[in-house]
């Protein structure tokens, strides 16, 4: 994966959670809480390690035709991958001559942008912002550091933001357009920063009143419209374009389609944007800060050059330690362990770095079904006998809480795997089922974290915690590890055997 330029290290936004004491993928984060035990999630730059998931985007949206999966199973897939046509348009801003580019849906409503949002991460905020604006753009950024991209996005209601204090140029009109930046506009979609048509998007209307910022409507429901006109009303719908003409572009009595194109083809020819796809997928953040995990192997070398470990130097086995508990700073473990780390290599004699950061459990869990075709082999992970006899998997049965995590890392996985060579199938699971979930009652802290039953005392109707008396969120989930949630059936067995409890379980499941 590394030689093919599917794998790189790159200083990224990222989910850290400091319960865990480790970064996180974006598919293991769920409402600005860890999918495992519930714990708060931090926003901050690291440098970590990526897999290029979205080389594969088109790929892993087309070959769902050739699988028999539930169709809400695909539609989940589909939803994440989040593929949308549009544009790119490249405005500048006026002073530092600086290329904002956004990423449009609607290219259409271009006649009617008043203002650019830039997302508080967004690396020219700090280049265009003016002086007299520096310090409360500095403020306003660190407000938002903290905040998880649910609290930014949808449990976001009261729009908030700051002025730059700087100008674009509209690049079709020339007219300047004030540069806003606001935590409504994330860095990891698109190109983290969005033309504001209030006119004609929601979110860009409620922060134009907010602000009082101009509101141009460019598209009306029809001839007679005035709330629209009046920029009284938002209309998101398709209608009749006015305001829509300048030069050699006019789009006045197009359809939506026609509208999209006319404005592409403008912008191609004057060399401010361009067609392009986009994806709401994310490269795959695939470092993790934990001792329990396969070490990258990699050697780093003083003059920024590296080196992947041969296969007479593999397997690379972790140094044993008594201390797992990781860095506060979002160091691995076994950056503790100096002896380990800091070596001389023994094919170039340089001095060299292990990579300290660990690979997440996906690593193993992607392709166990490879290995169980030929589990006994000492050479090969499996053969080529063994893959052309046994895949692809007849019949999947799992949770549908794999649905945008193993069960899409999985296939990305087998497809890197097709395209070495390795093995003959485009699919990894033929036919895929969900079962039920068993469930049961679980008690989480206001911070995170869940507490055994044996640690909870009711009282009128509230649950609390033993000894701090902590008022705990109690509901009946999935039964899972992470949620202490699940019952012994030790009981059960002693009464009635394990076969009446596994044959019960299998019925009820």
């Amino acid at each position: 994966i590394y030689n093919k330029g599917l794998a790189y290290d790159a200083e990224v936004l990222v989910n850290f959670c400091p319960a865990l004491g480790t970064v996180l993928a974006n598919e293991e984060v769920e409402n600005g809480k860890a999918k495992e035990g519930g714990y708060p999630i931090e926003r901050r730059p690291l440098r970590q390690w990526m897999l290029k998931i979205t080389s594969y985007a088109d790929r892993l949206l087309k070959d769902l035709e050739l699988v028999d999966w539930p169709d809400h199973l695909k539609k989940l897939q589909i939803n994440w991958i989040g593929r949308s046509e549009g544009a790119k348009i490249h405005f500048e801003e006026a002073q530092t001559k600086q290329t904002i580019t956004v990423f449009t849906t609607r290219p259409d409503t271009l006649f009617g942008v008043t203002y650019l949002v830039l997302s508080p991460e967004h690396p020219l905020v700090s280049l265009i912002t003016t002086e007299p604006c520096r310090k409360q753009v500095r403020k306003y950024c660190k407000e938002i550091s903290g905040k998880s991209d649910l609290e930014r996005t949808e449990l976001n209601k009261e729009k908030t933001g700051v002025w730059t204090g700087a100008y674009a140029k509209h690049p079709i009109t020339d007219q300047d357009i004030p540069i806003w930046v606001s935590d409504y506009v994330l860095v990891g979609y698109g190109t983290g920063a969005v033309m504001a048509v209030p006119a004609h998007d929601e979110r860009d209307f409620a922060f134009a009143k907010a602000f009082h910022l101009p509101i141009t409507a460019v598209i009306i429901p029809n001839e007679t419209d005035q709330d629209v006109q009046s920029g009284k009303l938002c209309w998101t719908e398709e209608g009749t374009y006015i305001n829509s003409s300048s030069g050699s572009l006019h789009l006045h009595g197009l359809d939506l389609q026609a509208a999209k194109q006319a404005v592409i083809h403008w912008l191609e020819d004057q060399g401010k944007g361009e067609k392009t796809v986009n994806y709401k997928l994310r490269d795959w953040l695939f470092s993790r800060q934990r001792y329990w995990g396969e070490p990258f192997p990699i050697l780093h070398f003083p003059d920024g050059t590296r080196r992947v470990l041969d296969l007479d130097e593999l397997p690379l086995c972790p140094p044993e330690l008594k201390d797992f508990k990781p860095a506060s700073t979002g160091e691995s473990p076994l950056s503790k362990v100096k002896e380990w780390v800091y070596i001389t290599d023994s094919k170039t004699h340089q001095k060299a770095q292990r990579e300290t950061n660990t690979m997440p459990q996906w690593a193993g869990s992607c392709w166990y079904y490879l290995r169980f075709c030929d589990p006994h082999n000492p050479d090969k992970p499996w053969s080529e006998e063994a893959e052309k006899y046994w895949m692809p998997v007849d019949l999947y049965i799992g949770g549908i809480e794999h649905a945008v995590l193993h069960l899409l890392y999985a296939r990305f996985w087998h497809k890197v795997f097709y395209d070495c060579g390795l093995v003959s199938t485009l699919e990894p699971f033929q036919t895929l089922r969900n079962q039920g979930l068993v469930s049961a009652r679980s008690y989480q802290l206001n911070q995170g974290g869940y507490v055994a039953p044996e640690g909870v005392y009711e009282e009128n109707g509230s649950f609390f915690k033993l000894g701090t008396k902590e008022l705990l969120h109690s509901q009946v989930e999935k039964m899972s590890k992470s949620k202490l949630n699940g019952v012994t059936p030790d009981h059960i067995i002693c009464e009635y055997g394990a076969d009446s409890l596994r044959l019960y379980e299998m019925f009820m499941g």
